[in-house]
C-alpha cells in the first residue's frame, strides 16, 4: 500500500511540473488610459525636471529649495520617479499596474537607506481616470497606518498626477488642505544623486 502511495504521489509531481511549463501567466490587464498614462510619464525616462510649490494650503515647512523629479526607471508596469527637496533624497514616488488599476506608493528612506517609519503610503485608482490625468483615493494600509501614527486627517487623502506637454503636477487635497508642485517639462536640468536606499 505505502508503494502505491508513493508512486501516485510521483506522478503527481510530474503532473503539476508538466502543467507549470505549460501554464503561463495571464497577461497584465490594464486600460487604454492608464495604458497612456504610463507612456506620456516614460517618455521623460532617465530626464530630470524643476518644479515650484504654486499651492501650499494651509502653509507647511519642509518643501524649501530645489524640487527635482526624476523619472529615473520605467518598465511596462512600473516607474519609480524620485523627488529631490534641496539636499533631502528620501522621496521616491513608484507607479505601480496593478491589474486592476495603478497604485500610487511613496518610498521613503533614511539617508543610511533603511525605511523611514511613514512610507510606503499611497492609494489606488478607482476608475480609468485619463491618459493625462490620474486620482490615487488613499488605500486601506496607508489608513491604518496613519491611524496609527496619530494622523487620521491623512486618511481622506487623494494624491492626484497630471502629465501634459509642458508641465508635470504632483497634487494631494483632503478637507482643509491642498498642496501641489508643477515641473517645467520644456527645461531639461542635471540628473540628482542616487535617492537614498537605492542603487546605480
Amino acid at each position: 500500500m505505502y508503494k502505491k502511495l508513493a508512486f501516485a504521489g510521483l506522478s503527481l509531481v510530474f503532473a503539476s511540473s508538466a502543467l507549470a511549463q505549460v501554464v503561463k501567466p495571464a497577461p497584465l490587464v490594464s486600460i487604454a488610459s492608464q495604458d497612456k498614462f504610463f507612456e506620456h510619464i516614460a517618455e521623460h525616462c532617465g530626464k530630470a525636471y524643476e518644479g515650484e510649490v504654486t499651492v501650499n494650503n494651509p502653509a507647511a515647512d519642509g518643501f524649501e529649495g530645489p524640487l527635482i523629479m526624476h523619472v529615473r526607471k520605467c518598465t511596462e508596469d512600473r516607474l519609480e520617479i524620485p523627488f529631490h527637496v534641496g539636499d533631502n533624497h528620501s522621496r521616491t514616488w513608484i507607479l505601480t499596474k496593478t491589474g486592476s488599476g495603478i497604485s500610487l506608493k511613496h518610498d521613503h528612506r533614511y539617508a543610511d537607506g533603511s525605511y523611514d517609519e511613514q512610507t510606503m503610503y499611497g492609494g489606488h485608482t478607482l476608475d480609468a481616470g485619463y491618459e493625462r490625468a490620474q486620482s490615487f483615493p488613499v488605500d486601506q494600509y496607508s489608513k491604518e497606518m496613519f491611524f496609527e501614527q496619530g494622523i487620521p486627517a491623512s486618511n481622506t487623502n487623494i494624491w492626484q498626477m497630471y502629465i501634459y506637454p509642458e508641465t508635470f503636477t504632483y497634487r494631494l487635497i483632503r478637507e482643509g488642505r491642498e498642496f501641489r508642485v508643477d515641473f517645467d517639462l520644456t527645461n531639461e536640468v542635471e540628473l540628482p544623486p542616487t535617492p537614498w536606499g537605492y542603487q546605480d
